[in-house]
C-alpha cells in the first residue's frame, strides 16, 4: 500500500529539519527557545516516568527542553489513532520532536502485514502532528524483545528472534517513512548479551529502572549527538557508566543505518605555534542558507570549507542555518586555542 502524496512529500522535507545540538567539550548549543519533545508510547514509555529521565539527563546536560508525554498501557498505534487525548496532547504546542512508540508485537510481522494493520494508523498520526507543524521531526522508538521470546509464534520464541524481528520491523518503517529510528533495542540487546545488568522488571517484559534510564540515555544521544558524560543520580553510577557505554558504542557507529546522522556538524582544528586552523563541515541537506561566523564580521557561507582565525585565542564559532521550512536555526560551537606548553603537556601524558 502506497504512502499517500502528501504524507511522504511532507515526510521528505521535514526529516532533513532535526535540530540535533551540537556540542564542544564541555559546551552545548545556544537554542533561541526550548527544545519541546512529546512522547507517545504505553507502559514502555511511561514506567519509570522514563520522560522525566530524560528531561533530567538533557537539563543536566545544559539544555533547554520541554518534555511531554502522552502515554497508555497496552496500546498499540492503531489504539493511539483512537486516543482523543493525544490528539489534544499533539495541538498542544509546536513540537521539535514526537516519538512513536507501538506495541512491540506488532512490529515483529512481515512486511505486508504491518502495511495493512499498522501502516494506515501511523498515517493518521503524522497526520495530525505535520498538521500541527509541518517542522516536526518524528522518531520512532525501536522496543526490545521479551526476556524468553513471545512463546506462542515460532518466529518470536526467543529473545533474539523477538529481538530481531522488532528491530526488522522499525527499521522497515523508518525505510518506509524516510524518518530516524531511535535504536533502543539494539542498545537493549548490547547489554543483556554481555550479561552485565538486568534491564527487566519483574514480569520479563517491561523495563527496570535501569531499562528506563537506558531508554531516556539512547534518546538523548539519538537527538542531541553527544555523548552523556556523566550519571546524574538516576541509577548507581557503577550501572550508568555501563548503560552510557552501550549507548555510544550503538549510536555512534549506527548514526547513519537508523537515519540520526541527518543534521550533525564536524569541526577538526590545526592548531600549532604560528596558526589556528578549522576545517568545518555540516550535513544539513535541504537547508536554505548556511552562514558561519567566526570572528566578528567574518562570515563564510555553505556547507564546508578552511578558516584561519587572525589570532591564537579561544573563539566561539556560530552557525546559521535555515530551514527547508524557513525557520532559523542558530549554534555554537568552541574552538580552543592550545599553547604549546599545554600540548607537550599533553602529549608527555
Amino acid at each position: 500500500m502506497a504512502l499517500r502524496t502528501s504524507i511522504r512529500d511532507i515526510m521528505l522535507k521535514k526529516f532533513f529539519n532535526g535540530i540535533l545540538a551540537l556540542f564542544a567539550t564541555s559546551t552545548v548549543a545556544a537554542q533561541s527557545e526550548p527544545i519541546k519533545v512529546l512522547f507517545v508510547g504505553n507502559s514502555y514509555t511511561h514506567m519509570n516516568n522514563m520522560p522525566k529521565m530524560f528531561d533530567k539527563i538533557a537539563t543536566d546536560a545544559g539544555m533547554d527542553v520541554i518534555v511531554e508525554k502522552c502515554a497508555q498501557s497496552g496500546a498499540s498505534f492503531q489504539v493511539h489513532s483512537q486516543r482523543p487525548e493525544l490528539y489534544e496532547a499533539i495541538k498542544k504546542r509546536k513540537w521539535d520532536y514526537v516519538i512513536l512508540q507501538g506495541y512491540s508485537r506488532e512490529l515483529t510481522f512481515e512486511p505486508n502485514h504491518i502495511d495493512t494493520a499498522t501502516v494506515p494508523f501511523i498515517n493518521k498520526l503524522t497526520d495530525s502532528i505535520y498538521q500541527n507543524n509541518a517542522c516536526t521531526n518524528v522518531l520512532f522508538y525501536m522496543t526490545w524483545g521479551y526476556e524468553e521470546g513471545f512463546l506462542e509464534r515460532e518466529e518470536t520464541d526467543t529473545y533474539l528472534k523477538m529481538a530481531t524481528r522488532i528491530e526488522e520491523g522499525y527499521r522497515y518503517l523508518g525505510d518506509r517513512y524516510n524518518l530516524p529510528v531511535v535504536p533502543v533495542g539494539m542498545v537493549w540487546k548490547q547489554v543483556k548479551m554481555e550479561k552485565c545488568l538486568d534491564l527487566y522488571a519483574p514480569d520479563r517484559a517491561h523495563p527496570s529502572k535501569t531499562g528506563s534510564y537506558l531508554i531516556a540515555s539512547t534518546f538523548f544521544e539519538s537527538i542531541f549527538g553527544v555523548e552523556q558524560e556523566k550519571g546524574v543520580g538516576i541509577v548507581k553510577e557503577r550501572h550508568a557508566g555501563k548503560v552510557r557505554e552501550a549507548v555510544h558504542t550503538v549510536v555512534a557507529e549506527k548514526r547513519e543505518y537508523y537515519k540520526l546522522d541527518r543534521a550533525h556538524i564536524k569541526l577538526d582544528t590545526e592548531n600549532d605555534d604560528d596558526k589556528l586552523i578549522v576545517n568545518y563541515d555540516i550535513s544539513f541537506p535541504e537547508a536554505k542558507s548556511i552562514t558561519w561566523t567566526f570572528e566578528e564580521g567574518k562570515t563564510r557561507e555553505g556547507n564546508a570549507g578552511t578558516y584561519e582565525f587572525a589570532k591564537r585565542e579561544n573563539y566561539k564559532i556560530r552557525v546559521d542555518v535555515v530551514t527547508a521550512c524557513g525557520d532559523t536555526r542558530t549554534y555554537y560551537r568552541q574552538v580552543n586555542f592550545i599553547s604549546p606548553k599545554r600540548r607537550r603537556r599533553k602529549e608527555r601524558d
